[in-house]
């Protein structure tokens, strides 16, 4: 199995910490920086060509997810990094792109967030769902559909499993690594 791919673009290579998980496959390239033990699984391509991405400490982009990046343009000289905080956890084949995801916001499998969207803390955008240019999730909220739109608060039993998530693949991570070690 290849390992993951981190390439230089635009004079910019990135930067992962060594208490990071990259997996095979995944694929990184120019201004992109994962934070002690995120997790980027098999697949993933976190592409920051023309803008900047950041994923915090222990946050996780599953299986097959894109992470990319809105360009510089007229009337947005800065265009649209993707800021992704800690503890944040995004599903399986989810589309980020030019977005800000707050510590500890959830993304669910499958799910698009597009350009100009925060998803702020405790947040939880459902799986499947749609979050069309310039939408805020406030904290505390669920939302779901296409496009999404707020369904309810969510309760405590629900963020305190999006912690244990959390913490359960910073272990995964650990073991696909020992693991693919041994190889």
């Amino acid at each position: 199995m290849a390992g993951p791919h981190i390439l230089s673009f635009g004079g910019k290579t990135p930067l992962v910490d060594p208490a990071a998980f990259i997996a095979p496959g995944a694929r990184l390239i120019g201004d992109v920086e994962i934070g002690p033990e995120a997790s980027i699984w098999y697949n993933c391509v976190l592409r920051g060509d023309v803008n900047r991405i950041r994923i915090g400490a222990r946050s996780n982009i599953q299986d097959g997810s894109v992470i990319h990046v809105d360009s510089p343009k007229p009337g947005n000289q800065e265009g649209l990094p993707t800021l992704i905080g800690e503890d944040v956890l995004i599903g399986h084949l989810a589309m980020v792109h030019g977005c800000i995801l707050h510590d500890r916001a959830f993304v669910g499998l499958g799910s698009i967030v597009m350009d100009g969207c925060v998803i702020e803390s405790d947040a939880m955008l459902a799986a499947g769902a749609m979050l069309t240019p310039g939408k805020r999730i406030p904290s505390g909220q669920l939302w779901a559909g296409r496009p999404a739109k707020y369904v309810r608060d969510l309760t405590p039993q629900e963020l305190a499993g999006s912690q244990a998530g959390v913490a359960h693949y910073v272990a995964l991570a650990k073991a696909h690594s020992a693991a693919l070690s041994l190889r």
